[in-house]
């Protein structure tokens, strides 16, 4: 009977180390198709799992776990959709119009202040903890002023995207609920220690930003802007007959109840913004010619968006239903060394970056989360610590091939995935590092 048993844990041993070699193969081989433009992401999300299913022998499986990831994403896709289209109706009504207007005059043409007026914007509208409210407001107001002086919408879209990831940090924004109820403990064990963490991080974002406004004013120089013939050239742009002057205040209201409701969590996101662009589209489109013509205007932008998104979900699905998540997560956790028991929570946070860049925050911190928390226990680690350490590594998280609403960014500026990545990650894991330095410095987390 022994014998027996060993032998049953060996060869459970066995596939779980073959299941962590076929994960961390797949997220190599995906990381590099998409970087090096071999394949677009939309196709690698799709195709690459596939493979590897087949290869790990799941293939009579691949369907419903393929399903089962598609159904987890359809409300997130649905939500972007009709998000994209409200959003889509507020820019052609002219609602923007009057925050560009003031952005121009604060600014003035010049590199570096737009770059850091982008950061204060992206950070304000992130206190509503949803990334893609953020990005469509953001991008819609900063967009027009970026192709107007010649700044490269790469640029708009990566300091939206870091601003994001340290206000991700919110308990309403989704990881550090999730790390409250995988613990058990309340906001005050985990999220009020880390604001110091937090603080650093947008100090960091703003350096970012004016590094970034200083390369581009280098490149471009300061742009000269006529602000008295701003409003001619508007009155007589081929989109002028979409402006509703008349209703401004009108779509302010329903702007702002919007994310008053979506922040209040009043009915589901996807309910909202259904309701949102039905009311919105009316009321500034009575005409069903018109109201044609404007969802066949956005139809082009939110069909690669959402169908990236259902991608995204055939990836995770397979990902989660083959468990190589799992196995990737167990083989990570027993190769730490004892030695380094006593700097478990250090280790967490580094760990945090790569997790949730690879995996769902639904599976790390309800899969793997406890699993770190148990192992800290050990070496007389307190939970709330590894809590705490589980989120500095979330900057990195928006930058993985698995979070939608980032598709949703890099399809309003019209940017390559791939692009943003390779551009981005490096400052992603700069705000990591600062957000973990602050921690140890603090005594946040335990060194």
């Amino acid at each position: 009977m022994c014998n027996v048993s060993i032998i049953i844990n060996l060869l459970t041993k066995g596939v779980k180390t073959m299941l962590a070699i076929l994960g961390f193969l797949m997220i190599i081989i995906f990381m590099i198709l998409i970087m090096t433009k071999r394949l677009s992401a939309m196709i690698a999300l799709m195709v690459v799992p596939v493979v590897f299913a087949l290869i790990g022998g799941f293939g009579s499986k691949i369907g419903p776990m393929a399903l089962e990831g598609i159904k987890s994403v359809a409300p997130t896709g649905i939500m972007i959709l009709f998000a994209i289209l409200f959003f889509g109706i507020m820019i052609d009504a002219g609602v923007f119009d009057p925050i560009i207007s003031k952005i121009l005059k604060v600014v003035k043409g010049d590199p570096v202040k737009i770059a850091i007026g982008t950061a204060v914007l992206a950070l304000l509208i992130s206190l509503d903890g949803d990334g893609t409210t953020t990005y469509m407001i953001t991008i819609s107001a900063m967009l027009p002023l970026y192709k107007r002086i010649g700044m490269k919408p790469l640029v708009l879209a990566g300091i939206a995207v870091s601003a994001s990831g340290v206000m991700n940090l919110l308990p309403w924004g989704g990881p550090t609920a999730r790390a409250m109820t995988a613990l058990h403990l309340e906001m005050g064990d985990i999220f009020t220690p880390v604001i110091p963490s937090m603080i650093g991080g947008v100090l960091f974002v703003l350096f970012m930003s004016y590094c970034l406004g200083r390369k581009e004013r280098k490149r471009i120089g300061v742009a000269e802007i006529d602000y008295s013939t701003m409003s001619m050239v508007a009155a007589t742009s081929e989109t002028a007959y979409l402006k509703r002057p008349k209703l401004i205040l009108v779509n302010y209201l329903l702007t702002i109840l919007l994310l008053v409701a979506l922040i209040k969590e009043v009915l589901p996101a996807t309910v909202l913004f259904m309701i949102g662009f039905a009311i919105a589209i009316t009321i500034n489109y009575p005409n069903l010619k018109e109201q044609k013509e404007r969802i066949m205007h956005y139809a082009d932008n939110a069909l690669s968006v959402v169908s990236m998104v259902f991608a995204a979900g055939i990836f995770t699905g397979i990902l989660s239903g083959t468990k190589m998540v799992d196995a990737m997560a167990n083989t990570v956790i027993t190769h730490i060394p004892t030695a380094l028991g006593s700097h478990f929570a250090l280790i967490t946070a580094i760990l945090s970056a790569p997790f949730t860049f690879f995996m769902s925050n639904d599976a790390f911190y309800y899969g793997v989360l406890p699993l770190l928390a148990k192992a800290a226990s050990g070496f007389g680690i307190d939970p709330a610590a590894i809590g705490r350490a589980s989120l500095l590594g979330l900057p990195v998280h928006l930058l993985s091939p698995l979070v939608p609403s980032t598709y949703l960014l890099v399809g309003m500026v019209g940017e390559d995935f791939g692009d943003l990545q390779r551009s981005f990650l490096k400052w992603a894991c700069g705000s990591a590092i600062v957000m973990i330095l602050v921690a140890l410095i603090l005594t946040i987390i335990p060194f």
